[in-house]
């Protein structure tokens, strides 16, 4: 097995969320490198594009996240093999990292700016994902969105759904997700008490 070391901000959620949680679900060793939102514009210059999360492997630096997800998904088991799974899989991975681009795109914004760019993007493009990803879940049978069971997709929503909850996100209304969309909201809690997920988090817990 390789020697891994996953590089990203110290929070639960974000970009590295996905891969960590695969890897501790795989019972993958890795070393989870954590840093300070203050010491990022130190981290940023380490790295090949100034962005997070990054992940050595063997000493190899690798960035691109739903890269690093899908290579620990694979490590770990939660990526399918069959080709049309795996499509599915990336489709689901696609789709939210889009919705994170347009969230990303409001951070730096503050006051009346913000306020109004988060309450548009709320009413359209967040609805807008969140209402797709409901009905690939119910297409895809109600409880995973790929191959029938636990996948990288499903801990790519979770994640995401699971942070526009949190009150993190000003003007983001965190029960958004059970409004427009409750299915997905009850897959995030479906997948927060899976074992695995709960045994993870677990280890935070003081």
């Amino acid at each position: 097995m390789p020697q891994l070391k996953l590089t990203y901000f110290d929070f639960h959620g974000g970009r590295g969320e996905p891969a960590r949680l695969a890897l501790h679900i795989g019972g993958i060793a890795f070393e989870d490198h954590r840093f300070a939102f203050a010491e990022f514009a130190e981290v940023r210059k380490s790295t090949p594009l100034g962005q997070v999360p990054t992940l050595h492997v063997d000493g190899t630096l690798v960035t691109q996240s739903d890269a690093i997800t899908r290579y620990a998904g694979k490590l770990a088991g939660l990526y399918p093999q069959d080709a049309f799974q795996a499509l599915l899989c990336d489709e689901v991975m696609d789709g939210v990292e889009d919705a994170n681009v347009k969230l990303g795109a409001t951070f730096g914004l503050t006051g009346e700016a913000l306020k109004e760019a988060r309450t548009a993007l709320a009413n359209g493009p967040l609805a807008l994902y969140l209402g797709w990803l409901q009905d690939l879940l119910q297409v895809h049978g109600g409880e995973y969105f790929a191959d029938q069971r636990l996948t990288i997709a499903d801990l790519k929503v979770f994640t995401f759904v699971q942070g526009l909850g949190t009150g993190r996100l000003d003007h983001i209304p965190t029960d958004l997700v059970q409004k427009v969309a409750p299915q997905l909201n009850a897959h995030m809690q479906r997948i927060a008490n899976t074992p695995a997920v709960l045994q993870y988090y677990a280890k935070f817990k003081v």
